[in-house]
């Protein structure tokens, strides 16, 4: 079995003192920067240790859109592996509490809510999903939202997939957060 290599590109290291955002670039004008990278391009779990803990909560939401006769199933409670939003509300909770060892940088943290809701929107045909997360902590709980939403909808795919293979995940997005230093932010 041949083994494959990735090959690893480094940028440049910046001179002594000097750190990746004053390199200009769009980005860097805005002041945003990538923080799970070190002054010499190399991935790194970011320091939260100096952070106040904080009541932290973030809102995420998405659907997943399909047939109208695996919706008609979903609403019926007839789906062949039985009530599909009961177990994906119990895998995005799960998805939630597993975050950090999923994504690789994210730090594990003490979910004090999570919770599930899920709602028929016949209009779009579709599934919705909202997720709420909250901790009180030194970082934010998006990734554990996202991760739940996206595990949650995931579900509804597996367990609905014999029906309709042309499902697809839609709109999967932070819609709010607060707590912390960034303060609150509410998408448009």
């Amino acid at each position: 079995m041949a083994r494959v290599q990735a090959k690893r590109t480094r940028s440049p290291t910046p001179p002594a003192g000097a750190s990746l955002s004053a390199q200009p670039s769009a980005a860097a004008d805005s002041g945003a920067h990538f923080t799970h990278f070190d002054a010499a391009g190399q991935a790194h779990m970011v320091d939260v240790g100096g952070k106040d803990a904080t009541r932290r909560v973030a809102r995420v939401g998405g659907r997943i859109v399909m047939a109208p006769a695996t919706l008609a199933l979903i609403e019926q409670g007839s789906a062949n592996k039985g009530d599909v939003l009961g177990v994906a509300r119990i895998a995005a909770i799960q998805a939630a509490k597993r975050t950090a060892e999923l994504i690789p940088l994210c730090h594990p943290l003490p979910l004090t809510r999570v919770a599930v809701e899920f709602a028929i929107d016949r209009g779009a045909v579709a599934v919705t999903i909202e997720v709420v997360a909250e901790t009180r902590g030194p970082t934010g709980v998006e990734m554990e939202a996202l991760t739940a939403a996206a595990v949650g909808l995931l579900t509804v795919y597996d367990m609905c997939k014999a029906a309709d293979r042309a499902m697809r995940i839609e709109g999967l997005r932070l819609l709010e957060k607060s707590g912390g230093k960034s303060g609150h932010f509410l998408a448009a």
